[in-house]
């Protein structure tokens, strides 16, 4: 799919909209969603979000069903158990030593799965009685962020979620007959309530002990205000008018968290009008498909990648909290969510974010990235209670405002947490080149996290630099066994690389002293662990030797790219082993993000039919039809023995990163294009990828051929280009610097905002 030719029609529809015409003008692409029938349950139905409020179009029963969500619903009750004068790294260590461990996990582990908070809460839904036959199609418009739904006897329905405004619209057309929403609230007394639905939901709402809330209904306005724990509550607003078969209205979800209120955001937003709304709400979905686009060959990689990036730009915005478990869609099914619906930092909220880079969405990535950084104060008081040290780590496991909750504490609250994390405030300064924001948030942020891995790191008396317990997500889950005795890869390549980096952007501000500081105490690390084959154990003596979801044992290889093919054959030599070895041990074990992750991986092999291949499994084999991931094996045909469906979206964002590292890689100071596809792909191209440097990169391929590169340089510099095998420059336009060719790399010095060309 061309989004060029996206912008230049939504561009003309909009003037279509701008003069008038009420209808809600849309522009059809290959990979929108289509179906012939509403969804039956929530988790399939047709997501619809703005990263604060959220909705699912779907049908429950005999009625037309939106399920309404807002990230800051939560209670937020403390966990009692993550406090106390045994609250202590030390404790647990002793634990250990003592092979005790039953006594950690009454303290941490079970008040996490025994108590219902804090946790995320659902909001509530909109029901529409069906009186208009039978449905004929629903249609996800993804440039349009608007769900179409349509019935045989003429009837329509057209709905979406304000892309900046806390709101929702829906407007039918051609109803038979007068039709009003009504609010269908969570069952916050029903102590009997059961899933059913295989989505490893949580307990029944009943047990956060809520008074039901309170429902009314007038003539075109509905509310519902539910009072949660401790002072919090939440209100739902709808209003609607009907004009003969015409329906239109606007809902609202609010929190008590936010000065956000539902009766004076409809009550505006009627004001506004469905189709000033809508103008602006397709300003921003314009700029946004604009910032980068692919083509691919590959007609389901295409339209999961299409999928991807539209939730994506439904789930992160710069003003937003991060991406949860589930973002704005929390379960609708009368249970408390999978995991709670909490901010998981051993992988779930890291891998939500490695699209926003290569992708060009960093404006949206700074919703992480504020949170993170507004929340310090919190994760430097856990780090002084809990590690008593100084400097800031992080919960692996914490609430909407960063809290610890406890949880298999080798992961949940793990000392590389933090150092996991920084890697994100890292790569937001490669691939920006932004300096105000190296000197004021990426350096600061490093520093705080190495200062507390250096205090609560020793040196033994061979000069060796470990962690006093080390584990690696989630081998031997959480039994003592978990916490190693020797540094496991896991933590030694988070570390590696949390030195490393805090010692580069030192040097970059020209804090020479701290540089060679946190440089020294790197090199004090050990080396990484191998197997008898070369390849990456989970620590020295626990070779990868069990089919595992978590590839915690490489991150080394990807995403930290510590070990890279660019590094000459002893690094290609440990890589190949650790993809073999993991090829050979198998998915039994896996869930559909380990797919996304091992395609990532295969692309820094530039294995560009292996990464295909992985991602075209999860594509077809762990997700639901509406594209959301589903953990396991959905087809039930061997890609692993998981085959449950609780939703999470790391694995549709990593997916997405996948497909552009196969298309555009620079992590090693070079700009390669094209360097893992697969060779069936002779037309493939992608437009305004971002490369570090602050390169906006375009590229085409005809043919099998490379005809054409262009380059956007936002800050300017020196540009390191990889010429690709078999190509060879016939020119380089828009250049005013010498160019210089060796060794297949072409060097250019490049202008602030000058767009340069080369082609083949």
């Amino acid at each position: 799919m061309k989004k060029e030719f996206w912008i230049s029609s939504i561009s003309a529809y909009l003037l279509v909209a701008c003069s008038g015409n009420g209808s809600l003008p849309v522009v059809p692409s290959d990979s929108d969603l289509q179906f012939d029938n509403l969804a039956q349950t929530w988790d399939e139905g047709i997501p619809l979000g703005n990263a604060t409020v959220g909705a699912l179009v779907w049908q429950r029963d005999s009625a037309l069903r939106l399920s309404l969500d807002r990230t800051d619903l939560w209670d937020l009750r403390p966990s009692d158990s993550i406090s106390g004068p045994n609250n202590r790294f030390a404790w647990v260590r002793e634990q250990v030593r003592k092979g005790d461990y039953l006594p950690v996990q009454q303290k941490f582990d079970w008040p996490y799965n025994a108590l219902p908070a804090p946790s995320k809460i659902p909001g509530a839904a909109l029901e529409f009685p069906l009186k208009m036959g039978k449905v004929s199609s629903v249609h996800l418009y993804l440039n349009n962020a608007l769900c179409e739904v349509a019935w045989d006897s003429g009837t329509k329905l057209k709905t979406f979620v304000h892309a900046s405004e806390p709101v929702g619209w829906f407007v039918f057309e051609n109803l038979p007959d007068t039709v009003s929403p009504d609010i269908v609230a969570p069952r916050y007394n029903n102590p009997d309530e059961v899933a059913n639905d295989n989505s490893h939901a949580g307990p029944a709402l009943a047990r956060l002990g809520y008074k039901q809330g309170t429902t009314r209904k007038d003539a075109g306005t509905a509310t519902f205000h539910q009072e949660g724990w401790g002072g919090f509550s939440y209100d739902v607003v709808v209003r609607w008018e009907q004009k003969g078969g015409t329906l239109r209205g606007v809902w609202s979800l609010t929190s008590s968290l936010s000065e956000d209120r539902a009766e004076k955001e409809t009550a505006d937003a009627m004001k506004r009008g469905v189709e000033t709304d809508y103008r602006s709400h397709m300003g921003f979905w314009r700029d946004y498909w604009a910032q980068s686009s692919v083509s691919l060959p590959d007609t389901v990689l295409q339209k999961q990648y299409d999928n991807e990036m539209y939730k994506f730009g439904s789930a992160a915005r710069e003003d937003s909290y991060p991406v949860s478990l589930q973002a704005v869609w929390t379960a609708d099914n009368g249970m408390l969510p999978p995991w709670k619906g909490d901010y998981h930092h051993d992988l779930n909220t890291q891998l939500s974010y490695w699209p926003s880079y290569i992708g060009n969405h960093l404006q949206e990535e700074m919703g992480y990235l504020n949170t993170l950084w507004n929340q310090r104060d919190v994760y430097k008081q856990y780090t002084r209670r809990y590690f008593e040290t100084d400097g800031m780590n992080i919960p692996g496991v914490c609430t909407l405002t960063g809290e610890p909750m406890g949880g298999w504490i080798q992961y949940s609250m793990s000392p590389t947490v933090g150092a996991w994390l920084s890697q994100h405030f890292y790569l937001h300064w490669k691939y920006s080149a932004d300096r105000v924001f190296l000197k004021e948030r990426a350096y600061p942020f490093l520093k705080e996290v190495v200062t507390f891995l250096e205090q609560i790191s020793e040196v033994g008396a061979d000069g060796v630099r470990r962690l006093p317990l080390s584990s690696s997500p989630e081998i031997f889950d959480n039994s003592i066994d978990a916490w190693f005795k020797n540094m496991t890869n896991y933590d030694l390549a988070l570390m590696r690389f949390a030195f490393g980096a805090a010692s580069e952007l030192a040097s970059e501000l020209n804090l020479t002293d701290e540089a060679v500081h946190w440089k020294a105490v790197g090199a004090e690390l050990p080396e990484f662990a191998l197997d008898e084959d070369g390849a990456l154990a989970f620590a020295k003596g626990f070779p990868y030797n069990q089919s595992h979801r978590h590839f915690s044992h490489a991150m080394s290889i990807h995403p930290l790219g510590l070990i890279d093919w660019s590094q000459g054959e002893k690094s290609r030599q440990i890589i190949k082993a650790t993809l073999k070895k993991l090829q050979d041990i198998g998915p039994d074990y896996w869930c559909g993000y380990s797919y996304s992750w091992f395609g990532n991986m295969k692309a820094r092999a530039f294995d560009g039919e292996g990464a295909a291949r992985e991602l075209r499994t999860f594509a077809e084999c762990f997700c639901l039809p509406n594209t959301f991931h589903a953990n396991g094996d959905q087809t039930k045909s061997g890609k692993s023995k998981f085959t449950y469906r609780p939703f999470t979206l790391e694995g549709n964002f990593a997916f997405a990163a996948g497909i552009q590292e196969m298309l555009l890689q620079s992590h090693t100071g070079i700009i390669r294009v094209f360097p893992a596809i697969p060779a069936s792909w002779q037309d493939v191209s992608f437009n305004k990828l971002r490369a570090m440097g602050a390169f906006l990169v375009s590229a085409e391929r005809e043919g099998g051929r490379l005809r054409q590169i262009r380059i956007y340089p936002e800050q300017g510099g020196t540009l390191r280009l990889a010429i690709p095998e078999g190509s060879k420059i016939s020119f380089v336009s828009g250049n005013k610097g010498e160019k210089q060719e060796q060794d297949g790399i072409l060097t250019l010095e490049t202008g602030k905002g000058e767009t340069l060309t080369i082609g083949f």
